[in-house]
């Protein structure tokens, strides 16, 4: 698995825990962990007992932003995704789907209950429409090497976020620009579609990454090219935070998001950076907000008891 291209860490987190040295000797028991790691990590059962380990999924998916990651990884990515995602989705309830929905149209049904188009929001609009999002605590490689990845299956859509942060508004442009992505038919007939990079930060090098970020942007902003007046030329921290928590429910913005886009436009990030220090009322891993939603909203008992642990170590959600 290793030669694959799988990390220690994946392998060890998909390791069965009734596995014993014991089990070893026994025929049934080497069938059963066979099973078990290709269902975990989306591996052909058969293949583990030749001398080349083959994925479920190879070259289906779309990979934007793509650097130097070989075919192999490629797999090792799509398939360890497919079988999460799947997952996801059995323990789901169907919703509507966000096949379609315009970013406009989703803004408006937001800010129909709150002030702002958050990350708390966008999370309970994608569980609302059936889309279960988490964020990955194991990465299939070694490096994590990629950014978020949407799965499609039967008409619906999983979001799991690669990126961490200590606040919550870049990833939520992340889940916003993903939930663009699956609101545009961008997969077509691929199983998955995987953001390499930040794509906050990356170039988009194809118009679908453009037109996602388009999406995102009228989502969290109501503008695809958002401009707008502080009546402040220069900032420091300080200024910036103070200039976008007065501006936010003019511009009906979330003040971290605001921040966000005056740094884009002045290429001022290490000003915005210090500045959601002020904005927020402290640093916190936001992975532990998304996955704390998911453990509520997922349906535990839809699935099996095997799915369900998998699911559990790779959100780092346990009881």
């Amino acid at each position: 698995m290793r030669e694959a291209g799988l990390g220690d860490h994946a392998i060890e987190a998909a390791w069965p825990s009734w596995w014993s040295e014991e089990l070893a000797n026994d025929a049934s028991g080497r069938a059963e962990l066979r099973f078990a790691l290709a269902r975990r990590l989306g591996l052909s059962p058969r293949s583990l007992v030749g001398d080349r380990v083959e994925f479920v999924w190879n070259d289906e998916a779309l990979f934007k932003n793509l650097s130097v990651v070989d075919a192999g990884k490629r797999a090792a990515l799509t398939s360890f995704g497919m079988t999460v995602g799947r997952s996801l989705l059995r323990a789901t309830a169907p919703g509507p789907s966000l096949a379609g929905v315009g970013a406009t149209e989703l803004r408006d049904a937001v800010l129909a209950g709150r002030e702002f188009v958050d990350l708390a929001s966008l999370l309970g609009t994608c569980w609302a429409l059936g889309v279960p999002v988490i964020h990955l605590r194991v990465f299939p490689l070694d490096t994590k090497s990629m950014h978020a990845m949407v799965v499609s299956s039967n008409g619906r859509h999983a979001i799991l976020l690669g990126r961490d942060a200590t606040y919550p508004a870049p990833v939520a442009f992340t889940l916003a620009h993903e939930i663009g992505h699956a609101a545009l038919d961008h997969l077509g007939e691929a199983p998955a579609l995987l953001d390499m990079e930040d794509p906050a930060a990356a170039i988009p090098r194809d118009e679908q990454e453009a037109q996602a970020d388009r999406y995102a942007l009228t989502l969290l902003t109501g503008r695809a090219d958002p401009t707008f007046e502080t009546g402040r030329e220069r900032f420091n921290a300080p200024t910036l935070a103070g200039a976008v928590r007065e501006a936010a429910a003019r511009y009906r913005i979330e003040p971290g998001t605001l921040a966000l886009c005056l740094a884009y436009r002045r290429r001022a990030w290490p000003v915005a950076n210090a500045a959601m220090r002020m904005i927020y009322d402290r640093p916190r891993p936001v992975w532990r907000e998304v996955n704390g939603i998911a453990a509520l909203q997922l349906d535990w008992g839809a699935i099996t008891a095997d799915a369900a642990a998998w699911l559990r170590t790779v959100m780092d959600t346990h009881g």
